[in-house]
């Protein structure tokens, strides 16, 4: 954003991550109401409805400190029932919202490259148009309700395709096929998403290095199972997956999601060996 011309400043917990856009021509806020008061347009991304109900409310929240007519930008994705708080709450405050999430992990977004899905009002798409270009390379947009029903969907096929992958792998390796040309072999075909052939090669070295944590991937097959209870509808598949998931989250580190590949070769009791063929256990990604 700051490349494409924007005055750009950042609020985080953690101030060191703020100060690395100083470099690049951003300024660092000392709170979230400093930052909310000295903008025309509020930007998040956040972990959980937890810390978006946090940062948006109270006398040192966003709300309370947001210039009258100032747009709102969430993009995290969170609870439907959240982002029609932070609608109704912005309405009364004099503040527009826009509840947007993307499908992205770190290096997609590094390329400004993400899809954005998101509900409000026209007017406000048209609005923050030139903040989308640079930061998505498609915006799908609709009505509250679009996200009501879709927000965590994005997730839902990522999360079931790394899962189905990971038990088709377990099957070739027990089966006696070579890791590495299996993994390689995934990569090139039909059924393998542009999204998970870095996955594959990463696996390939046992590079688990969040760029999508697990544990927000956990969170989003939550939030798709919650929905999934209150209509009453049955998503069995989504639910194994989210099993796998969760068995390897509770490992306690920090990993992207593809580690679920460590959960599955674990289950299927596949050993470390010198011929190249499996590489079981846990691999560590500290540095």
């Amino acid at each position: 954003m700051l490349a494409a011309g924007f005055k750009l400043a950042a609020y985080d917990r953690h101030r060191t991550k703020a100060e690395e856009l100083i470099q690049y021509g951003g300024t660092v806020a000392e709170s979230v109401a400093k930052l909310s008061s000295n903008c025309d347009v509020v930007l998040s991304c956040l972990a959980s409805d937890e810390a978006v109900l946090q940062v948006y409310g109270g006398a040192d929240g966003v709300f309370a400190n947001a210039r009258r007519g100032a747009l709102v930008i969430d993009l995290s994705t969170v609870n439907p029932k959240t982002s029609q708080e932070l609608s109704r709450v912005g309405s009364e405050r004099g503040v527009q919202v826009l509840d947007v999430t993307m499908s992205g992990s770190t290096p997609v977004a590094e390329q400004g490259a993400l899809t954005l899905f998101g509900g409000g009002t026209a007017g406000c798409f048209a609005a923050a148009e030139s903040i989308f270009r640079v930061i998505a390379r498609s915006i799908l947009s609709g009505t509250e309700r679009f996200r009501s029903n879709h927000e965590a969907g994005g997730e839902q096929p990522v999360g079931h395709r790394n899962a189905g992958y990971c038990r088709g792998r377990r099957t070739g390796e027990k089966a006696g096929l070579d890791r590495s040309r299996l993994l390689g072999v995934l990569s090139e075909t039909a059924v393998v998403a542009p999204a998970h052939v870095g996955k594959l090669a990463r696996a390939l070295n046992n590079d688990y290095g969040p760029q999508f944590p697990l544990r927000l991937m956990n969170k989003d097959f939550r939030l798709i199972l919650d929905l999934a209870a209150a209509v009453g509808a049955q998503m069995p598949a989504t639910r194994a997956a989210f099993e796998v998931n969760a068995a390897q989250s509770a490992q306690g580190r920090e990993q992207d999601f593809s580690a679920v590949i460590l959960e599955m070769e674990q289950q299927a009791h596949l050993s470390s060996g010198d011929n190249g063929r499996t590489r079981g256990g846990i691999a560590s990604t500290d540095k």
